[in-house]
C-alpha cells in the first residue's frame, strides 16, 4: 500500500500516550470501564470528535496491533460487520467496510486507507495505526447504504509495564443521513467501551484462530 501518511501524523498519534492533547474545547464526555472519552464539539458539522484513554489489561500491544489489523478475524469477533476486505481498486489499494445499523436505519460503509507503523522511540516500543476515508477511491456505492465519506481513526498504544497495554485513539466520522442523538451517545459512551471488550477478548483467542487457519 501507498504511504498515505505524513511522519508527522503519527508522531501526533503517540504523543498523546504522554501527553494527551485535551485543551482547546475538548471536555471529559464519560467514563466507564477504566476508559475515559472526551469529546470536541465540530461547528462545520454539529458532530462531536473523539479521543479515547484507557487500558487493556489482559493483552500486549504487539498482540492488539495484529488483531486489530486483521480484517479476516474481525468478521469473526465484531458483529456490527457486515463486510470488510482490503483489495485494490484500480490500481488504488484500500478497504471496504459496511457496517450494520438498527432497524430502520440504514447501514453505513466505508472507503478508508490505513498504514501501521510500528517504532522504536528512545527504546519505547509504540504501535500506531492511523486510517482515514478515500473518498479518490473509486469504489461503486450500494443501493440501500450511505457512504461516510469522512472518516478519521488513530490508534496509538504501548505496554503499560503490567502485561497489559496503554490505549489512545482518536476517532471521527459523519455518518450522514438523520441519525437520532441517542443513537450517537449510546455509540460513543457505551459502544466503545464495548468495542475494547470484544477486542480484548478477540485478543485471547487470537492463537486459537491462527493454528486453525
Amino acid at each position: 500500500m501507498s504511504l498515505c501518511f505524513t511522519e508527522e501524523e503519527f508522531r501526533d498519534a503517540w504523543r498523546e500516550l504522554d501527553a494527551p492533547g485535551l485543551g482547546g474545547g475538548w471536555q471529559l464526555f464519560t467514563e466507564t470501564m477504566g476508559v475515559r472519552i472526551y469529546r470536541l464539539y465540530d461547528q462545520d458539522t454539529g458532530l462531536y470528535e473523539y479521543k479515547v484513554f484507557g487500558v487493556l489489561a489482559t493483552c500486549t500491544p504487539e498482540l492488539c496491533a495484529d488483531v486489530y489489523m486483521d480484517l479476516t478475524y474481525r468478521k469473526q469477533w465484531d458483529g456490527y460487520v457486515k463486510e470488510l476486505y482490503e483489495k485494490d481498486f484500480g490500481g488504488h489499494t484500500a478497504i471496504y467496510w459496511e457496517v450494520k445499523y438498527p432497524f430502520p436505519l440504514s447501514n453505513r460503509d466505508y472507503v478508508y486507507v490505513r498504514e501501521r507503523r510500528d517504532l522504536n522511540m528512545e527504546g519505547r516500543k509504540i504501535w500506531v495505526v492511523l486510517a482515514r476515508s478515500s473518498p479518490q477511491t473509486a469504489c461503486t456505492e450500494k443501493s440501500g447504504v450511505i457512504r461516510v465519506k469522512d472518516y478519521k481513526q488513530s490508534l496509538a498504544i504501548e505496554s503499560d509495564n503490567a502485561g497489559g497495554t496503554k490505549v489512545f485513539m482518536n476517532y471521527f466520522d459523519n455518518p450522514g443521513g438523520m441519525i437520532p442523538t441517542w443513537l450517537v451517545n449510546w455509540a460513543a459512551k457505551s459502544g466503545v467501551p464495548a468495542f475494547l471488550t470484544d477486542m480484548q477478548k478477540a485478543c485471547s483467542s487470537y492463537s486459537t484462530y491462527c493454528q486453525r487457519k
